[in-house]
């Protein structure tokens, strides 16, 4: 679906007695502070999990750099297909590597965790906190460079 590209009275906004419209487009300050509020509790929470658990500090260490690099790929995807729906240049080679960082963190968290000695409802907390962490950054990246973009171009 394009774009309009001119004003009609179908997509012309209310305007009641010269107040403010807000933009539709931009994000809200409640979905801005829930997608932070995700993040920190994910995050957060697969951190004190780690801390308190009976493993290895090899093992930690799997886990929070797995996490670290879950993080950051699923950023570069956003950014990534952002940029491409935005007639942006990305090379097909930056592109693939983003989606093959991402597909390789999950794949990474998953065969640990299947072979992790831990409570199946341990690995399961761990499955989700990461799950939480990884879809809310992508949140996050979204709303800031939303926002960017709002304020930019002050639309």
């Amino acid at each position: 679906m394009e774009p309009l590209q001119h004003k009609t009275e179908e997509n012309a906004p209310i305007v009641k007695h010269d107040e403010r419209v807000r933009n539709p487009f931009k994000p809200t300050a409640a979905f801005v502070g829930a997608s932070w509020f995700a993040l920190l509790t994910g995050t957060v929470g697969y951190c004190i999990g780690l801390w308190n658990a009976t493993m290895e500090l090899n093992e930690k260490g799997y886990y929070f750099t797995i996490l670290l690099f879950g993080l950051f790929a699923v950023i570069s995807v956003q950014k990534s297909v952002r940029d491409r729906a935005e007639g942006l240049a990305v090379t097909d080679l930056y592109y693939g590597l983003s989606w093959f960082a991402t597909i390789a963190a999950l794949v990474l968290l998953t065969v640990g965790l299947w072979n992790a000695d831990l409570a199946l409802s341990e690995k399961g907390f761990y499955a989700m906190s990461f799950c939480l962490s990884i879809f809310s950054a992508i949140a996050v990246q979204k709303n800031t460079r939303d926002a960017k973009m709002f304020e930019d171009k002050e639309l």
